[in-house]
C-alpha cells in the first residue's frame, strides 16, 4: 500500500511538471477536442489590385510641328513658335534661332541647308564667308538682302534653325520636323521664287538630291518656281564650279524680268 501523498508532496509534483511543460490539468471526464468550436481564422488582406501603369503616349514631333506652325499668322509669330518647339534636340547645343535676314517681302527667297558657326553666334543666315559669297553672287544680277525695295530684295533662311554640332549634315528627323515650319515660313513670306542653296535643300522641298544634276533647271517646289544652286560653300571648295553659278545666276536674272 503506497503511502498517501502529503499535501507538501503533491505540490512539490505540480511544480515538477510545470517545469517539464505541463500546462493543463487532467479533468475528471475526457474532452474530445475534434467538437471544440474554434473561432474561424481572420480573413488574410488582400492586397488592393493594382493597375497596371501606362506609359504616356509618344508625342509626334511632326505633328507637335505642323500643329505650331499652323497657328503661326505671321512671321513673328511663326518665329516665336520655333522658339518655343522644344523637340528638336539640336536647340539645346545652339546658341540662338536662326530665323531669317532680308526683306520679307523679297520676290526672291534663298533657302540654305543649316546655320554653321558665324550663324550660329550672329543669328542670322549666311553671315560667314559663304554668306558674303552669296552677297557677291546675288549683287552680280542687282538683288541683295540690305536693299529696301522689294523687287530687288532677297529673303533669306534655312532648312534648320539650329547649329548641327560639329557642322555635320542634318538628320532626317531633323528635317522632317523642322519642315512644317519652313512651309508656313513660305506661304507666310509669300515669295515669287525660291532658290534652293544645296543638297539638303533640295532634299528636304523635293524630296531628291545630286545637286549637280538638279542645278541649271527650273522645278517647283511648294507649288512655286523653284532653282536649286550650289551652295556658297560648296564653290568657296570648288572654285571651277562658279562658271555654272554664274549660269545659274543668269537664269534667275531672265525669270525675274519675265524671259
Amino acid at each position: 500500500m503506497e503511502p498517501a501523498l502529503t499535501p507538501q508532496d503533491a505540490l512539490a509534483l505540480l511544480a515538477w511538471q510545470v517545469e517539464l511543460g505541463a500546462t493543463e490539468a487532467i479533468g475528471e471526464s475526457p474532452v474530445n477536442r475534434y467538437e471544440e468550436v474554434r473561432p474561424a481564422p481572420a480573413p488574410r488582406p488582400v492586397a488592393a489590385a493594382v493597375a497596371p501603369a501606362t506609359r504616356p503616349a509618344a508625342v509626334d514631333p511632326v505633328a507637335l510641328a505642323r500643329a505650331a506652325a499652323a497657328a503661326a499668322q505671321d512671321l513673328e509669330g511663326l518665329a516665336a513658335a520655333m522658339a518655343a518647339y522644344e523637340a528638336c534636340e539640336l536647340k539645346k547645343g545652339a546658341r540662338n534661332l536662326v530665323f531669317s535676314d532680308g526683306h520679307p517681302k523679297a520676290r526672291v527667297m534663298v533657302i540654305g541647308e543649316a546655320p554653321g558657326r558665324d550663324e550660329d553666334l550672329q543669328g542670322k543666315p549666311f553671315v560667314g564667308r559663304a554668306g558674303q559669297l552669296l552677297d557677291l553672287m546675288f549683287a552680280q544680277i542687282g538683288l541683295g538682302r540690305a536693299d529696301p525695295a522689294a523687287e530687288r530684295a532677297l529673303y533669306i533662311t534655312n532648312v534648320l534653325p539650329w547649329r548641327p554640332p560639329q557642322n555635320r549634315d542634318p538628320e532626317a528627323q531633323e528635317v522632317a520636323m523642322m519642315l512644317p515650319f519652313l512651309e508656313r515660313h513660305v506661304a507666310l513670306a509669300d515669295p515669287d521664287i525660291l532658290v534652293l542653296m544645296g543638297n539638303h535643300s533640295c532634299g528636304a522641298l523635293l524630296g531628291r538630291k545630286g545637286i549637280t544634276r538638279l542645278r541649271g533647271h527650273w522645278v517647283e517646289a511648294l507649288g512655286r518656281p523653284a532653282l536649286p544652286m550650289f551652295h556658297p560653300a560648296y564653290l568657296l571648295r570648288n572654285p571651277h564650279a562658279k562658271r555654272d553659278a554664274w549660269h545659274d545666276l543668269l537664269m534667275l536674272q531672265a525669270r525675274l524680268r519675265g524671259g
